[in-house]
């Protein structure tokens, strides 16, 4: 009998992520499987500062695409959402 399939798992992809209009957060390189997951990754591991209500703007570039992409994300449930960049 053959072994069950594994679970089709997406390659990681590089993104080049900043925190938004903070220049002591420099852009770093994440590998993830998603923007969003990038986004989530780049704030848990250099903690960039949050704003009043708790939340962190991140701007996420798909280095392989070169789209960009903001998200706001609160800090007390992890939740991720789209942002304007330009606000």
């Amino acid at each position: 009998m053959r072994p069950a399939p594994s679970p089709v798992q997406e390659a990681p992809r590089r993104f080049s992520v900043h925190a938004h209009h903070d220049d002591r957060h420099p852009a770093r390189i994440v590998e993830e499987a998603s923007v969003e997951a990038a986004a989530l990754a780049y704030v848990a591991d250099f903690h960039p500062p949050a704003d009043l209500f708790g939340e962190v703007r991140v701007i996420v570039c798909d280095l392989e695409a070169g789209a960009e992409h903001c998200f706001r994300i609160d800090l007390e449930d992890g939740e991720a959402a789209p942002c304007d960049p330009s606000a």
